[in-house]
């Protein structure tokens, strides 16, 4: 069953004023308004309002703790902190003495190493230069003797004769002074 809405006032119309402006019930509804008021205030400031500022007060108490409470871990942990870099820093600057020290020793292991290493090598080669020089002298006696043999034998070609072992001796040895 549907029923229809109208914006028209009903036709008997309502003759009057708004209940609430009526000058009969004024007095009485203005005296029930105060005394609710009084009432509700009543209530409100002892019960209520009493428990709204216990509950704020926990609440502001508990801030103020958890606040402090940050205050000091933070206060903690930037002293942990500082700790922590001076102990970093000092760490560092073992590491860099030891680092230091170590590549001193190294230093000096390897200068000692390479003298030792150019002191053999040193004595090897003038023990070489010992042989070689012995090797040259043999050889230039051998070269005489050689060079006396193969001059003999040229001239005993060249004129068929072999020549006497002086002759030849000095004229080599005069070559070889030359």
């Amino acid at each position: 069953m549907a029923t229809e809405a109208h914006t028209e006032v009903p036709a008997d119309g309502h003759k009057g004023t708004f209940p609430p402006f009526e000058r009969d019930t004024f007095a009485s509804q203005v005296l029930w308004f105060a005394l609710s008021f009084v009432i509700l205030y009543l209530v409100m400031s002892r019960l209520a309002l009493p428990r709204v500022e216990g509950i704020l007060a926990q609440r502001r108490h508990r801030i103020e703790n958890d606040l402090n409470s940050a205050r000091r871990l933070k206060e903690e942990s930037d002293a942990e902190l500082a700790a922590y870099q001076k102990a970093l820093a000092d760490a560092r600057g073992r590491a860099q003495t030891m680092a230091g020290a170590t590549r001193e020793q190294l230093n000096a292991e390897a200068e000692r190493a390479r003298k030792a290493l150019e002191d053999r090598l040193n004595a090897r080669l003038n023990e070489a230069e010992r042989t070689i020089s012995a090797a040259k002298q043999t050889a230039l006696t051998n070269v005489r003797g050689i060079a006396i043999d193969a001059a003999a034998a040229i001239v005993e070609r060249l004129i068929g004769a072999k020549p006497g072992g002086t002759t030849v001796e000095s004229a080599v040895d005069a070559v070889l002074k030359r």
